[in-house]
């Protein structure tokens, strides 16, 4: 097999969780422009028929299920569903994910247990009802959305920060678990990604003056500017395809050299 061709997902059946739109639907769109069948699911009907929308303008052909993917019943029903009407799932991409910006003393338990149970619980929840067909079949890529807070502490972040550490190393764990069935578990972290969910922390000032938070980002990150969403689709095609098939319990850092970087003296 050439090169190329290991790059390629031709009719490989890709789920990506809560992929109506940004990073979700970024990495999705990605998958489909390789050749793969995108599968993708959302908490509520109305965020599932804006990603169809969306794909369908994007002359992409994908299939949405509503599903919460921390109740485990659910989702085993939405697994059955898209190996019966789609086919076995190759790629899993655990992107759905929230964040609370609370500082940690102003934190509920349960506003900290609904991030776990979201960012942390869930992917679990999604990778135990796949990984059995992946066995099945020989072959299968699980991907997790991870965090530059999987390395990181910040403050108001104290549950997300938890849950995405505890997300790299459930990553490891399910490589280190199923890597003899040729499953491959590896993890994304990206930076300060443009998005609707850090939106807020980029809003111009009254003034015209960047927010500073903003300000803060763009002087700690090398490449000087935030990530776009289009940015993580090369990573995630390549731990998707066959290209990576010797690279496992990997979390990729997609954050234009942040974490390398310890910042201008002032």
């Amino acid at each position: 097999m050439g090169i190329s061709e290991k790059f390629t997902l031709k009719d490989k059946v890709a789920l990506v969780t809560g992929a109506s739109y940004g990073i979700g639907y970024a990495i999705a769109s990605g998958f489909a422009d390789m050749g793969a069948k995108i599968v993708f699911c959302d908490i509520k009907q109305e965020f599932v028929d804006k990603g169809l929308a969306a794909y369908s303008a994007d002359g992409i052909d994908a299939k949405g299920y509503v599903c919460d993917v921390t109740d485990e019943a659910a989702v085993q029903e939405m697994v059955k569903k898209i190996e019966a009407e789609v086919g076995v799932i190759d790629i899993l991409v655990n992107n759905a994910g929230i964040i609370k910006r609370i500082p940690m003393c102003d934190m509920t338990a349960e506003e900290f247990r609904q991030v776990i149970d979201v960012d942390l619980n869930a992917p679990f929840i999604v990778s135990k009802a796949v990984i059995p067909s992946m066995i099945k079949k020989g072959a299968g890529k699980i991907i997790n959305i991870c965090s530059m807070m999987s390395e990181l502490g910040r403050e108001t972040v104290s549950a997300y920060a938890a849950a995405k550490g505890g997300l790299k190393m459930l990553t490891r764990n399910i490589c280190s678990e199923y890597g003899e069935y040729n499953i491959q578990c590896n993890g994304i972290g990206p930076g300060y990604i443009a998005t609707p969910q850090t939106a807020p922390l980029r809003e111009k000032q009254p003034d015209g003056s960047r927010h500073p938070f903003d300000q803060f980002i763009i002087s700690k990150t090398p490449a000087a500017r935030w990530g776009n969403p289009e940015d993580l689709q090369g990573p995630a095609a390549f731990l998707a395809s066959e290209a990576s098939d010797f690279v496992n319990g990997h979390i990729l850092y997609v954050d234009g050299g942040i974490l390398a970087y310890i910042g201008k003296q002032p």
